[in-house]
């Protein structure tokens, strides 16, 4: 019999394949998107010493296998380059694990209440800490006070931080021993007691001022941070997230990384960014290469401003509902661009938060100033230093319209939280009034003025959820399916796009976008596996998707349990 030319093209490729490299594992069975601009999705792919080898036709790449070979079936899942969650605070997400958690408490009544049962059973003379209360949505329309928690709490110091992370409810006696129950004769620098008509403190502390009560959080054991971490890699690994760029990390706590993902406990990549004060030092051991493949630390995180939840986002104008507001400066400008420059010269990333116009605009022209220090002839000569920042301001929530076009004129990352949205827009237009609107939350606006968005969650002050993240960049809608009448939707993106503020353009954001953020050959074997397909599916499907498959390296790290 005589074989036709594509049936003997097709032994060929066969033959071809056989006498190539024999994969470690192939993964087939569903449809994957390799996120590659105009690609066609894939049936198989293949991957050999945690790189992948091939992508293409399952028939063709399981016959590359042998008895050595992982098959890694699928079963019907659609796969994703590896989510990168490019903003969340893995420590924090562990703790939450770990301590009172207060996300799902819908009033200070049952604040109260939830309080008042742990105070039952903490532990003797032990402070008890809580997270995750955020009063926007309570029917007492107010933030909660010390009087609201005295009643059950007593004389043990109670410590309760808000959802953002940049305000807190001090009980009584919280303050009294941390020495701030009489009338302040002062504010913190870049930070605020709140007081009542009286003068006294209420229990809010905002930004800085939580620092008053530092002092009563016993220190953490070595194996409290050590089991912090691992509940907080596990989440995320089930989650779906095979990396997450961890903000605002401890230095101290850089070696207990490393030596966790050496030991194989924190299943994901880790890119650091740690917390920079004024004695930053770039040339310290933090900034070594690290001796996991998994974990990098070349950023460093520095805040402007607090959040606009507790009114500390630094504002142009007063707030719209607290007109002797305007929001705090949480740092000045010659101590910082001090530190700026050293950055600059070492070659060291920065992650700047901002979150109000004014402290958009204001990180805005101190970097340009720290790159305007070397001459435009250095910094575009070839392997310079300075040439190519990628500098990052972390969530860029409230711009001027003015300042959107400066982002991509000065090589600036927008780091931004979809979800950030669907939960302010319960606030935000009575903080901010509908004018200051058109520039907040701007994903199509920065998109368009040719900017690419690192997507990420800002774990635990959200869920940390990539469905829910996904869902608010395409949807720009609450989980119920509702938005405000002002929100905006002209400022939702593209499913193709979310994917990218998810896979590709966190990988551009750690200067590995030749390595991670799309399924092709040569890169990283990091995927994500859901099981419904989140760029087709109705918006409020992809709420109800479930994570099925999580891989970093070629390893499995997450893997939906079968079901008879």
């Amino acid at each position: 019999m005589r074989l036709t030319f594509a049936a003997m093209a097709g032994l060929l490729l066969a033959a071809c394949q056989q006498a190539g490299p024999v994969p470690d594992a192939v993964f087939f069975g569903g449809t994957i998107y390799t996120g590659v601009d105009g690609a066609p999705t894939a049936e198989a792919v293949s991957v050999k010493d945690g790189k992948i080898l091939a992508v293409g036709k399952a028939d063709i790449l399981t016959k590359t296998a042998n008895a050595s070979t992982r098959l890694e079936n699928l079963d019907g899942a659609f796969l994703y380059p590896g989510f990168t969650d490019a903003h969340a605070h893995l420590y924090g997400i562990g703790e939450r694990e770990m301590t009172l958690d207060l996300d799902e408490v819908a009033s200070i009544a049952e604040l109260a209440s939830v309080v008042g049962e742990a105070a039952k059973t903490a532990p003797a003379g032990a402070t008890l800490q809580g997270r995750g209360w955020i009063e926007t949505h309570y029917p007492e329309k107010r933030f909660p006070n010390r009087g609201d928690i005295d009643p059950v709490t007593g004389d043990r110091p109670t410590v309760l931080v808000r959802a953002d992370g940049h305000a807190l409810l001090a009980n009584t006696a919280a303050l009294k021993a941390s020495g701030i129950d009489g009338k302040p004769k002062s504010q913190p620098d870049g930070g605020r007691i709140e007081v009542g008509k009286d003068g006294l403190p209420t229990g809010m502390l905002i930004d800085n001022a939580m620092a008053l009560v530092s002092g009563l959080a016993a220190k953490p054991t070595p194996d409290y941070v050590d089991e912090a971490f691992v509940k907080g890699a596990e989440r995320e690994a089930h989650l779906g997230w095979t990396g997450v760029h961890s903000m605002s990390v401890n230095p101290a706590h850089v070696p207990v990384i490393v030596a966790l993902s050496k030991a194989g406990k924190l299943p994901l990549r880790i890119y650091n960014a740690v917390d920079a004060r004024a004695d930053f030092d770039p040339n310290s051991a933090t900034f070594k290469k690290s001796e996991s493949s998994l974990v990098t630390t070349r950023a460093i995180k520095l805040y402007m401003d607090g959040a606009l939840g507790s009114r500390g986002a630094l504002l142009f104008a007063p707030y719209s509902d607290a007109p002797e507001i305007t929001g705090l400066a949480r740092s000045h400008e010659e101590e910082t661009l001090a530190i700026l420059k050293r950055a600059y010269d070492a070659g060291i990333q920065v992650s700047f938060h901002a979150i109000g116009d004014k402290g958009n605009a204001t990180v805005l022209d101190w970097m340009e100033k720290t790159f305007a220090s070397v001459p435009p002839e250095e910094r575009a000569r070839p392997g310079s230093v300075w040439g190519d920042p990628r500098w990052r301001i972390e969530h860029a929530q409230i711009l001027r319209v003015e300042d959107i076009p400066r982002f991509k004129a000065d090589g600036i990352i927008p780091s931004m939280q979809p979800s950030h949205a669907i939960g302010d827009l319960y606030f935000a237009p009575a903080r901010l009034g509908p004018d200051r609107l058109a520039g907040a939350y701007a994903w199509r606006s920065l998109i368009d003025a040719g900017s690419i968005i690192a997507g990420g969650s800002d774990a635990p002050v959200e869920q940390g959820d990539p469905r829910i993240e996904f869902y608010a960049a395409v949807a720009r809608k609450d989980l119920k399916g509702n938005s405000g009448a002002d929100w905006h939707p002209e400022q939702k993106v593209s499913r193709s796009e979310a994917l990218k503020m998810f896979t590709l353009w966190p990988a551009y954001a750690s200067f590995r976008e030749k390595e991670l953020g799309t399924i092709e050959p040569g890169k990283d074997a990091d995927f994500t596996g859901f099981t419904k397909d989140i760029m087709t599916v109705p918006e409020a499907e992809i709420l109800t998707a479930e994570p099925a498959i999580t891989v970093v390296g070629g390893a499995v790290t997450y893997k939906q349990a079968a079901t008879s």
